[in-house]
Formats: C-alpha cells, structure tokens, sequence
C-alpha cells in the first residue's frame, strides 16, 4: 500500500509536534563514546520502566547502538542549545571538550543534563527508514530546570505563566 502524504508534507505536520531534545549515548565496542541528538524518543511503560528511540537507518552512529548492549538517553536544559547542536552535526568528534561520566554499561551521561535515562536494549524492530530501540529503564535521575524544546524546526522555550 502506498501512502497518499507525501513526505514533505508529513515532516511539515511533524514539526508542529513539540518535543524535548535529547542526546542518545552508546559505549562503542573499541571504548569510544558516540551519541546524537534525537527528538524521537518517548516513554513506553511504567511497570516494567521502558523507554524507546529511533535512529534513521542510515545513521553513522546505527552500528554502535546495534552493537551495544545499553544505551542512555540524556534530556537537554534550555542552557544546552550548543551540545544540541554539536551532537546533531556530522564529521567531527561530538564528546571533545565535554563533559561526561559512564554510568551502567559504560554508557555516557552527559553533565547537566535535566533527566537521564539508562537502558538495557530490549528489543529491535524496523519501521520504515527507521529501526526503533525498545530499552528497560535500569536507572534513572532527574534535576530542576528549564528544557530545551523543539518546535515548527527551530529552538524554542517554554514560556511559564
């Protein structure tokens, strides 16, 4: 079956979806950290704690989370715009001159971070131009703080009332 929308304009309709900017972390099996901005994550089930995320099939960065065995995802602050950014560009080494820690499974967590979540793959599934990663929430932690948001494909901020 063939879809009758086009793909600009379901990106167009996509982007009128707000979402937080997250930094999907994996421990590559040479001991490299690698990580990406992505918005396309959300929260599955409470019992047990699941997470998911997608990655674009044609992703550099698809081998090493295909490899590994966790992965974190890491909830962007208002004050990380530039991390965004570095994580979303391509060719150059994302983790230089930034801060992080290794968490369960080695993955990193990126510093000042507002949520992050560590988890163990689950399971894998296609979908499209996308594989979807299912991951068992196996810690997690949080702090205070304005998120970054996306929204009509550009940066935006919550206005409080």
């Amino acid at each position: 079956m063939s879809s009758v929308v086009d793909s600009l304009s379901f990106r167009r309709a996509c982007s009128r979806f707000a979402t937080g900017i997250t930094i999907a972390t994996v421990m590559a099996a040479d001991g490299t950290p690698q990580g990406f901005t992505a918005n396309s994550f959300t929260s599955v089930s409470a019992e047990p704690p699941m997470v998911l995320i997608c990655i674009d099939r044609r992703a550099n960065i698809l081998p090493h989370f295909s490899a590994a065995r966790h992965f974190a995802i890491n909830v962007l602050s208002l004050e990380q715009k530039e991390l965004s950014m570095r994580f979303a560009a391509r060719g150059q080494d994302r983790f230089n001159g930034v801060a992080w820690r290794q968490g369960i499974g080695q993955v990193p967590l990126l510093d000042g971070a507002l949520a992050q979540f560590e988890c163990e793959r689950r399971e894998v599934w296609e979908a499209g131009d996308h594989l979807v990663f299912l991951g068992e929430v196996v810690a997690a932690r949080h702090d205070d703080g304005a998120p970054l948001l996306y929204y009509a494909s550009g940066y935006r901020e919550l206005n409080a009332e």
